[in-house]
């Protein structure tokens, strides 16, 4: 390795290092101040607008993001931008959200005091807790490092981490205190694979009718071989006369038996299969089939409804297909 390669590696380190321990540090300063901030944004029968401006702009426009899709209605307004026609975004029944980490922003100065008159309360995040920005606030934020990663000190680094993770850590807090939970996240992200995840049911990708490999507790094993070879899930659905689910006899199944049986075609299903088999109910979720498959180490479940009637099949492979996996 050559010297500039290790004084890369060495200085990469050290920014991860100061940027770590800045973080840190803000667990130490969560107090009353994160609490009022959490009951005014609660108490918000408006929405929260975010303003900053630089990087602190960058870090408030994820702020406003994160808040948006994790039930806190949100959006970002630039100061600059607010002083020529976007102030008319702020109503009385908002938060301004304010971040200057020297909290003598000028242009966030010059929005605030027209936003507090027009009755918007005000949460800074600022390094600065004496500055002008934090005398205005409603609830402060202390977001001050004990230096920014930047060797010459110069770029936000550490800070503008700091400011972040402290906008999480709000944005998590209003998510659990309102509630918001699988679904609603649902609902706002129902694009990519994200939304994929989180939008698709078992009953969308499991098989049902003809493609359900059904076999009768009577059924001869060379029976049920055909039905697990016909239907290609690996497995039999036992069922009764009223298609209630008794058992599962799988392809492991199978193996294990050969040892110990030498004439299949003298067996019947229902003294081989396995009894009380895991399954699932087809509005669950297809990633919570997933979670149970690996947890119990098998690759298919049977679906059954309220009534434990058998009305369909997962296999792990069609959740591959369907992108869930």
């Amino acid at each position: 390795m050559t010297h500039a390669s290790a004084k890369a590696l060495a200085l990469a380190r050290r920014v991860i290092e100061i940027e770590s321990a800045a973080v840190a540090a803000l667990a130490t300063r969560i107090d009353d101040g994160f609490l009022r901030a959490l009951e005014i944004v609660l108490a918000c029968r408006g929405r929260v607008v975010v303003s900053g401006m630089g990087k602190s702009g960058h870090i408030g426009r994820k702020i406003a993001s994160t808040m948006a899709s994790t039930g806190t209605p949100a959006f970002f307004v630039h100061p600059a931008e607010a002083m020529h026609g976007d102030l008319g975004m702020i109503t009385r029944d908002d938060v301004l959200v304010a971040l200057s980490y020297s909290g003598e922003t000028e242009e966030l100065l010059r929005i605030v005091p027209i936003a507090r008159r027009q009755g918007a309360r005000l949460v800074v995040i600022t390094g600065n807790p004496r500055s002008a920005l934090a005398r205005e606030a409603d609830a402060l934020l202390d977001s001050s490092v004990a230096e920014e990663a930047c060797p010459l000190g110069l770029a936000p680094t550490a800070s503008t981490t700091a400011a972040l993770a402290l906008g999480d850590a709000l944005a998590v807090a209003l998510l659990d205190a309102r509630g918001f939970g699988p679904d609603d996240f649902a609902r706002s992200h129902p694009g990519g694979k994200l939304g994929l995840r989180l939008l698709t049911h078992v009953a969308d990708v499991m098989r049902t009718g003809d493609a359900l490999p059904l076999v009768a507790p009577t059924a001869t094993l060379s029976q049920v071989i055909i039905e697990v070879s016909r239907k290609g899930m690996g497995l039999a659905v036992v069922v009764d006369e009223r298609q209630r689910l008794l058992g599962v006899f799988t392809d492991g199944d199978l193996r294990r038996l050969l040892d110990r049986v030498s004439d299949l075609r003298s067996v019947t299903v229902d003294g081989v299969m396995s009894r009380s088999p895991r399954s699932i109910g087809p509005q669950a979720l297809a990633v919570e089939g997933v979670a149970l498959m690996e947890r119990h180490r098998i690759n298919q479940l049977p679906v059954v409804d309220a009534d434990d009637r058998v009305v369909g099949a997962l296999n792990m492979h069609d959740l591959f297909a369907a992108g869930v996996v």
